[in-house]
């Protein structure tokens, strides 16, 4: 059986037009038919702005944490002393860890409240790579220097060993 054209046309008209008047009418929110469009504008526009969060809720500051302690950052260090280059993808990741933990550690030494001086042997090695490195972080960089990395990662580790007050 077929369904006369004109019957279809409405049928298509008639169907969203019901779904958004069942919509409006669950929630109650909705404009009733009696709301001029300025009404329901102006409706709508008073909702949106009772269920968004104030200006003065956005702009409260979240307290940024404190620097990182010592101990963190070495616990993160000796974390990749298991680690080694065993494939192309897995040396890229542990060399980039590498010197990213060390990046880390440095700065959480010089933000140690007994002071920068306080680690001065390992914050220079970690300055003599950052030179022998340069500002290039890629991984044929980090691959070129692979020695001179885990070789200050070692050595660090060796130092913090011999000063465990300084991280425990």
């Amino acid at each position: 059986m077929r369904i006369p054209r004109p019957v279809r046309a409405g049928a298509l008209v008639a169907l969203p037009a019901a779904l958004l008047v069942s919509c409006s009418s669950v929630d109650g929110g909705g404009p009733s038919a009696d709301d001029s469009p300025t009404t329901a504008t102006a409706s709508a526009a008073t909702a949106t702005a009772e269920t968004q969060p104030s200006a003065r809720t956005l702009s409260t500051a979240q307290p940024t944490p404190g620097p990182e302690k010592v101990r963190d950052a070495f616990a993160g260090l000796q974390a990749t002393l298991d680690d080694s280059c065993t494939s192309e993808g897995q040396c890229a990741y542990f060399l980039g860890r590498v010197h990213d933990e060390l990046e880390r550690l440095d700065r959480a030494m010089k933000a140690e409240p007994k002071g920068p001086g306080h680690f001065p042997e390992p914050i220079a090695w970690i300055a003599e790579l950052r030179e022998t490195l340069g500002t290039d972080r890629t991984y044929p960089n980090l691959k070129k220097h692979q020695a001179e990395l885990v070789g200050t990662r070692d050595r660090i580790n060796v130092w913090m060993q011999d000063h465990p007050d300084d991280y425990r």
